[in-house]
């Protein structure tokens, strides 16, 4: 699978980890993020990932910030982007459950690097539950 990945100056770490891990398990990651510390925009690296998803041209966006909430932000401001802010596994299970997200936001100030690869396992193994959260998932972008 295709997943797009970006991050600002708080995530190359985070960003170099998941991607080793995507790659091992034979995925191509798009990288879109910075690989310095030197202090960068988030909405230069979210933007093109949030474009990849909304344009199908990738199922799955990983974007890596400080506390998550900027690159979120501006991820859902693309229509067919739903953009879940994740710190644990339980909670990321939830937003690919109930929400159907398809980026995750990873707050680096607010989790470990084992703890974001952990997380970005389980999104990508959690599916949809559909059901009751169909017709839900349908009123967010109206």
């Amino acid at each position: 699978m295709k997943i797009a990945i970006g991050n600002d100056h708080a995530g190359p770490d985070y960003k170099f980890a998941i991607v080793k891990y995507l790659e091992d398990q034979g995925h191509e990651v798009v990288n879109f993020g910075t690989d310095t510390l030197d202090s960068v925009d988030y909405p230069d690296f979210a933007n093109p990932v949030s474009k990849a998803v909304n344009d199908g041209e990738v199922p799955y966006g990983i974007l890596i910030c400080g506390s998550a909430n900027g690159v979120a932000m501006t991820a859902n401001k693309y229509p067919k982007v739903r953009a879940g802010i994740c710190w644990t596994k339980e909670i990321t299970s939830l937003t690919r459950q109930h929400n159907d997200a398809n980026v995750i936001c990873i707050p680096a100030r607010y989790t470990s690097i084992p703890q974001a690869v952990g997380m970005v396992e389980t999104f990508l193994n959690t599916a949809f539950e559909g059901g009751r959260h169909q017709n839900r998932v349908a009123k967010i972008c109206m």
